[in-house]
């Protein structure tokens, strides 16, 4: 549903492109992991996957259950409750493995959250949390990076802001570019693994950056 959804409106919120070092739907019982920079962006991705024949499962925040109906949606297709700095996140990444196992593809956020700015520029990917290394280490599964740009354009800032950007964003109609990297088997230590997680998705979101033009692809 969430992949379907994505796919209808996000073309109308801004025009999207995809690229990707190797065409084609994400192998089975990968671990996808995208940049996260807007409260958009979680939708521009899943519509990106959607055109390649990917629909992940989704980790994310827990309070999206607590929204009545999407909760119940989201538990019927299997999506993850993440809940930070909680006993239950220990359940979160069990569940994460055994989807996996599973063979379902795993789209997860290793940033852990947004970013505290009100502009809506790019910005390479913050520091990652270990959670993405504890679960390829867990399964061994491939880590396909993802990178996204252009989604602050459409949201990003104050909750005013975010709410005009909403408005008019399908006048505007933003570019929006994401690329998909090629799989990666992560090796070595936790936090080696987390690292080499970390430098292929910004290598990922530097080709989207570059694809809009974006000042902070060159800087980066």
């Amino acid at each position: 549903m969430l992949s379907s959804i994505a796919n209808v409106l996000v073309p109308a919120f801004g025009r999207l492109s995809v690229t990707a070092d190797s065409y084609g739907a994400v192998a089975p019982g990968s671990i996808v992991a995208a940049n996260h920079t807007s409260l958009a962006d979680p939708a521009v991705v899943l519509a990106a996957l959607h055109r390649l024949g990917t629909e992940p499962v989704v980790m994310a925040t827990a309070g999206l259950w607590r929204v009545p109906g999407l909760g119940r949606a989201l538990v019927r297709e299997g999506h993850i409750p993440v809940h930070r700095g909680d006993r239950r996140a220990a359940a979160s990444l069990a569940l994460a493995v055994r989807a996996v196992e599973r063979g379902r593809c795993l789209l997860i956020y290793a940033e852990g959250g947004l970013p505290h700015r009100k502009d809506a520029a790019e910005a390479a990917p913050g520091d990652f949390r270990s959670g993405l290394a504890r679960l390829a280490e867990l399964t061994g599964a491939p880590v396909v990076p993802v990178g996204q740009a252009g989604a602050r354009r459409i949201t990003s800032g104050s909750l005013l802001k975010q709410l005009s950007g909403l408005a008019t964003a399908p006048v505007r109609r933003p570019d929006l570019h994401v690329h998909v990297g090629a799989p990666l088997t992560l090796t070595g230590s936790r936090a080696a693994c987390t690292s080499q997680a970390r430098t292929a998705v910004t290598t990922a979101w530097r080709t989207a950056a570059a694809h809009l033009g974006e000042r902070a692809a060159r800087a980066a």
